[in-house]
C-alpha cells in the first residue's frame, strides 16, 4: 500500500463544470432527485494534517513523498466566501470547516470572519462550525471565537496516552488535545462536541473512560463507527464495533434514554443520561445508514464539489469561479448538480455488502474532503 502511485490527482477526480444554458433560480430551497434539501456545506480548507491516524491518513501512504496540493491550487479565502454566499442562496445555513486539519491553514480566522458576515435569504447568520484534531486549538480558540466561529468539534479517540499516541501515529500527547478543549470552552465555542472513532481491537476499551470523562461537563461525546472511507485505510467489517454495542456498554454503567434528533438530517442518534448528566451520540453509517435524509455537500480545498462522503468523483467548480461566470451562473451550475443527485452509498452497502471489486472506482479520501 505504498503511496507512490496514490496522489491527490487520483483521489480527487472531478468533472469540469460549465455554465449551464438553463438557469436554476436560487429560491432558498434546492432538492435532489430523492427530495433531500441542500442545507449543510462542509468546506475543506487544506488537504494536509499533522496526525497520521490509521483510519484516515495512514503513514504508509501519506509519507514524506506524498504529493499534496500546491498552494496555487487552493481556493483563496475570497473564493471560498463567494461560493459560500452562493450556496446560502440555495438554502445552506450551516457551514463546517474541515481538512485535513483546518487549523493548519494560515490565518484561518480571516476566513471565519468573512463567512460570519454572510446572511441567509431570511437574514439569519450562518451556523459556522469547525472540526479539528485539537492539536492547535489551545492557541487558536480565542481568535476563532472573536472572528465569529460558533462551535467546534474535536476528534479524540481515547484518553489513555499510549493508545492515543499510537492512533495518531505521530506521538502527540492526549493532554494537549484536552487543553484545546478547555480553551475552546473558555472562549465560548460551544456546545463542544467530541468525536471518537471506535475501531474494534484498537480503542474500544476507551469507550467507558471517555464517557466518564465528559459526562456532566456539557461536552457532547459522539461515537463513530469505523467507516470504509477512501481506499487507503485497509478497512475491514470485522473492525467495526456497532453503535448498538457502544450504547449497551455505556448503559450498563450509566442508564440512557433515547432523544429526538436535534434537526432534520442529523447524523447522530442521541441518548440522554437518565440522571441528567448530559447526552451522547452515536453515528452509525455502517450498521444503520442515514442516507435517506442526508442534506450535506462537501467542497474540497481546490473547489471540487462532492455529493457524498463515499463519492468516487466530484464536480470542479474552480473553472467557473476563476473564469468570467457570474454568481447567477455558478448558482445555476450548483443547482443542476444537486438536482441530479441520487447518492446513497451507505444504504446500498447495507444491501450488497462492502465493495470487493478491485476495479471499482477509487473513493475520495476523507482527509481530502473532510469527515
Amino acid at each position: 500500500m505504498k503511496n507512490h502511485v496514490v496522489h491527490v490527482s487520483e483521489i480527487g477526480r472531478a468533472r469540469r463544470v460549465a455554465a449551464p444554458e438553463r438557469a436554476v433560480p436560487a429560491t432558498g430551497v434546492l432538492l435532489d432527485r430523492l427530495s433531500r434539501p441542500l442545507t449543510d456545506l462542509r468546506i475543506s480548507v487544506t488537504d494536509r494534517c499533522n496526525f497520521r491516524c490509521s483510519y484516515c491518513m495512514p503513514k504508509e501512504v501519506f509519507d514524506k513523498d506524498y504529493q499534496y496540493l500546491p498552494h496555487s491550487a487552493l481556493l483563496s479565502f475570497e473564493e471560498i466566501t463567494r461560493l459560500a454566499r452562493i450556496f446560502a442562496t440555495h438554502g445552506v445555513h450551516k457551514i463546517r470547516l474541515t481538512g485535513g486539519e483546518p487549523l493548519l491553514r494560515k490565518n484561518l480566522e480571516v476566513l471565519v470572519e468573512q463567512l460570519a458576515a454572510i446572511r441567509t435569504p431570511q437574514g439569519a447568520p450562518l451556523d459556522l462550525t469547525l472540526t479539528t484534531n485539537g492539536s492547535l486549538l489551545a492557541r487558536k480558540a480565542e481568535a476563532l471565537k472573536a472572528a465569529g466561529l460558533n462551535r467546534v468539534t474535536v476528534s479524540l479517540d481515547g484518553l489513555d496516552d499510549t493508545v492515543f499516541r499510537s492512533m495518531n501515529d505521530v506521538g502527540f500527547p492526549v493532554a494537549q488535545v484536552l487543553a484545546g478543549i478547555d480553551a475552546a470552552h473558555a472562549a465560548g465555542l460551544g456546545p463542544i462536541k467530541v468525536n471518537m472513532v471506535v475501531k474494534r481491537g484498537t480503542n474500544e476499551q476507551e469507550i467507558l473512560p471517555m464517557a466518564r470523562r465528559f459526562r456532566g461537563t456539557g461536552v457532547v461525546l459522539r461515537f463513530i463507527e469505523y467507516m470504509d472511507v477512501g481506499a487507503t485505510n485497509g478497512w475491514r467489517m470485522d473492525e467495526v464495533l456497532p453503535s448498538a454495542e457502544v450504547v449497551a456498554r455505556i448503559a450498563e454503567e450509566f442508564p440512557l434514554a433515547p432523544l429526538e434528533a436535534s434537526a432534520p438530517g442529523e447524523t447522530a442518534q442521541r441518548w440522554a443520561y437518565r440522571d441528567g448528566g448530559g447526552e451522547i451520540g452515536v453515528i452509525s453509517s455502517v450498521t444503520q445508514a442515514f442516507c435517506h435524509d442526508c442534506s450535506r455537500a462537501r467542497l474540497s480545498t481546490e473547489g471540487k464539489l462532492y455529493l457524498c462522503l463515499f463519492a468516487s468523483s466530484g464536480h470542479d467548480l474552480r473553472p467557473l469561479l476563476r473564469g468570467d461566470a457570474d454568481d447567477a451562473q455558478i448558482a445555476s451550475a450548483i443547482g443542476h448538480i444537486w438536482q441530479g443527485r441520487t447518492d446513497r452509498y451507505s444504504e446500498l452497502r447495507a444491501l450488497r455488502g462492502p465493495d470487493t471489486d478491485a476495479a471499482a472506482p477509487r473513493r475520495v479520501e476523507m482527509s481530502y474532503i473532510g469527515g
